[in-house]
């Protein structure tokens, strides 16, 4: 009796260790961080890629779940591992049989992902989250890849305008070069336009067609320029002169009726020289008028200046405010914060603190030279704790810069702006009654893009994303009107 008492007391002291180790590795589960590369990874088309993720500490991901996707598109889903296995029944069609984890290496806390054969279509940006009951971290990863495609190879298609037509060809370019046509002094000839399609690893195949006219030497080149890549491939042609020839049967004709139509030429040059004369000075005209018009809109937008702070309750635990609420930027821990409902979880933003549901509002942000931000304004009841597509459609009217050059406003497709002059400050105007949201470069007084022809139905707030490439601030400056 004695002994089966000793046994029962041993097996309930094994189950209470048993419950403080499981405690203890949830507890341990509870936090980490989600740790990738620094720079964006370089990728070979055809070739196999490895996108690094690693935990903070090193804890097991074999109990976790781990989901890789693509950043702003409507079905994102690249690879998911959730309950010990692969769920991939919503995986992109594209990266199909070519994804998978490491096995072995999840109990190290490495949740890389293989990406194999690549295609043109992989580029971009990844963002590799990993969970843990309630809490979850994630990391992005950009993925440049670059292909260097053939040799070109010229064709003759025959006589076209007086001249002889030549087309150009090369395949299995990332990203798109230019084809250039060269005459042979290096010059570069006036050619059509560049057709482009994409092969079934999504390369790029490029054709080009010039009409060239006979020369001292016939000598043509066809350049295929990657400047990303500092790849240039070229092929030379040399074409006999007699093929001319036959191009120009009519050389007699046309040579009697170039003479008597030399006078009228001459008349007829003075008429252009004085309607291009005419033309640029309306060129110049409708510039200045643009330019004063931008600047009248943007005197009076600044009449409806208000005080905009950040609201802390909202912005993203990895982000860092000012203590005066002006200034936000992106910090490198996930901080202790309140988890409200309010508050950002996936997008790493924060919203103004003031709302509009009426009459117009304007209000300006510094920022300088940074290289990645997005502003604009969004809807109060949008969903703040998931990834919401950054569009009107998804309840925000935005401005974005990327990779330092790139601007777009963020409709429904993207709107590419090539703007001239880089902004260092940036003007929000909001016209709730008209449902538009404007934005202007302050330093140089120009209009930048207007969404148009919405209809407002709740209260907008202010919304900033400080970008991740770099740490410099967002920064709510004072409206002035002598900027």
């Amino acid at each position: 009796m004695t002994g089966s008492v000793m046994k029962i007391s041993w097996s309930e002291c094994l189950c209470l260790i048993l419950l403080l180790l499981q405690q203890t590795t949830v507890s341990t589960l509870e936090s980490f961080e989600v740790l990738g590369p620094a720079d964006p990874v370089v990728a070979v088309a055809g070739e196999d890629v490895v996108l690094p993720c690693y935990l903070k500490p090193n804890i097991s991901a074999v109990d976790l779940s781990v989901e890789w996707f693509r950043v702003q598109t409507k079905d994102p889903l690249v690879h998911l591992y959730r309950d010990h296995e692969d769920r991939n029944e919503k995986q992109i069609p594209s990266y199909r049989r070519r994804t998978s984890l490491f096995p072995e290496e999840l109990r190290n806390g490495n949740t890389s992902l293989k990406v194999k054969n690549l295609r043109g279509s992989d580029n971009g940006e990844y963002k590799c989250l990993v969970q843990s009951g309630k809490f979850y971290d994630d990391s992005s990863i950009e993925v440049l890849i670059k292909a260097v495609g053939t040799q070109p190879v010229i064709s003759i298609e025959g006589y076209k305008e007086g001249g002889i037509s030549l087309v150009c060809e090369s395949k299995g370019w990332y990203p798109q070069p230019q084809v250039l046509w060269m005459d042979s002094e290096g010059h570069s000839l006036p050619a059509g336009h560049t057709e482009t399609h994409t092969d079934s690893m999504d390369l790029f195949i490029l054709r080009r067609r010039v009409i060239v006219q006979e020369t001292e030497i016939n000598r043509f080149t066809c350049r295929v320029l990657q400047e990303d890549l500092n790849e240039i491939k070229e092929t030379m042609t040399e074409i006999p002169g007699e093929m001319f020839h036959r191009a120009h049967p009519w050389k007699v004709t046309f040579a009697v009726i170039f003479s008597l139509a030399a006078v009228c030429i001459i008349g007829c040059t003075i008429l252009i020289h004085r309607f291009v004369k005419l033309r640029r000075k309306r060129a110049q005209i409708k510039e200045q008028y643009e330019q004063i018009t931008s600047e009248l809109k943007l005197l009076k937008a600044q009449r409806y200046a208000v005080d905009v702070t950040l609201n802390p309750d909202t912005a993203h635990p990895k982000l860092i405010l000012s203590e005066d609420r002006k200034q936000v930027r992106r910090g490198d821990t996930w901080q202790d914060l309140p988890d409200n409902p309010e508050r950002f979880k996936c997008w790493k933003s924060v919203l103004g603190k003031e709302r509009f549901s009426s009459g117009k509002c304007y209000w300006e942000v510094k920022v300088g030279d940074k290289t990645d931000w997005t502003l604009g304004v969004t809807i109060e009841s949008i969903d703040r704790r998931e990834y919401f597509p950054l569009n009107p459609s998804g309840g925000l009217w935005a401005l974005k810069l990327d990779s330092g050059n790139k601007y777009e406003a963020l409709a429904d497709p993207p709107v590419s702006l090539p703007l001239s002059v880089k902004p260092r400050k940036v003007g929000v105007f909001v016209d709730y009654e008209e449902g538009q949201v404007s934005f202007y470069s302050v330093e140089d007084k120009s209009h930048i893009y207007t969404f148009t022809g919405y209809k407002f139905t709740e209260k907008l707030y202010p919304f900033f994303w400080p970008g991740f490439r770099n740490s410099a601030p967002l920064i709510i400056s004072p409206v002035s009107h002598t900027d």
